[in-house]
């Protein structure tokens, strides 16, 4: 089969080290890019349903143990509540030493805000990867194009000439670097923001469970919510009981 020669095949077969080394970079960006799209896809759907078990299942348990077992393993909210298991834990073991210098209050609060904080800077990881692909690929394919073009001239230049089909080849093939940079771009652009607004929202029902907790630490009882007011204004869940 004849290969076209204003194809793909015809760039990499015709072009040089700088040509072959900018669309090698560019198939690096795409598949850099489409592995962190797709894995945290995937992750924000794991942490969507741990979501939902925090502000349903966990409420609807009787004691704290029973409570964290329905959030499962290995996601922040999980993490936050056992943050705050083990700072109510320690503060109870230790009210000689802890009482007169902070209160449980501020113990609990110090606690859970340092597992939010970790949970926000993990599900940050790979984010600037996004940011990067898409902001430098379109760049880099037109210095494909540039170099591309460049190395056409030069050639036309040296033969004399100068008609359609001799100038059509090289600058079609150069003009794909900068149809390349923006097919790496385009969806690293949107796989960003997308994925800004899931974290936005994931972080927000953090601070929301965080903030029920602490309530239920210190003062036995959730934070005002529609099913707290569903259940006359108390949570199932027993902080004295659980502890």
């Amino acid at each position: 089969m004849e290969v076209s020669p204003y194809g793909l095949e015809s760039l990499w077969a015709q072009g040089d080290f700088v040509t072959k080394g900018v669309a090698v970079l560019l198939l690096a960006m795409s598949v850099a890019s489409w592995y962190v799209i797709v894995t945290k896809a995937i992750q924000l759907l794991r942490l969507s349903k741990a979501s939902d078990a925090a502000g349903h299942q966990f409420w609807d348990t009787t004691s704290l143990p029973e409570g964290v077992a329905t959030l499962g393993t290995d996601n922040p909210f999980a993490d936050v509540a056992k943050a705050g298991v083990t700072a109510m834990s320690h503060h109870t073991a230790h009210k000689g030493h802890l009482h007169d210098q902070l209160s449980v209050s501020d113990w609990v609060t110090l606690s859970l805000r340092q597992a939010i904080d970790e949970a926000s800077g993990k599900l940050q990881t790979g984010m600037a990867v996004l940011a990067s692909v898409g902001s430098t690929a379109p760049f880099v394919g037109l210095f494909g194009t540039v170099w591309g073009i460049y190395h056409a001239l030069v050639s036309i230049g040296t033969t004399g000439q100068a008609s359609i089909d001799k100038v059509a080849g090289p600058v079609g093939e150069a003009l794909i670097m900068t149809a390349l940079g923006l097919a790496v771009a385009i969806p690293a652009t949107f796989g960003y923001n997308a994925l800004v607004r899931g974290n936005k929202t994931i972080i927000a029902k953090l601070n929301k469970f965080g903030f029920d907790l602490h309530a239920l630490f210190v003062t036995g009882a959730r934070t005002a919510s529609e099913e707290s007011e569903k259940n006359g204004g108390k949570a199932k869940l027993s902080a004295v009981g659980g502890a």
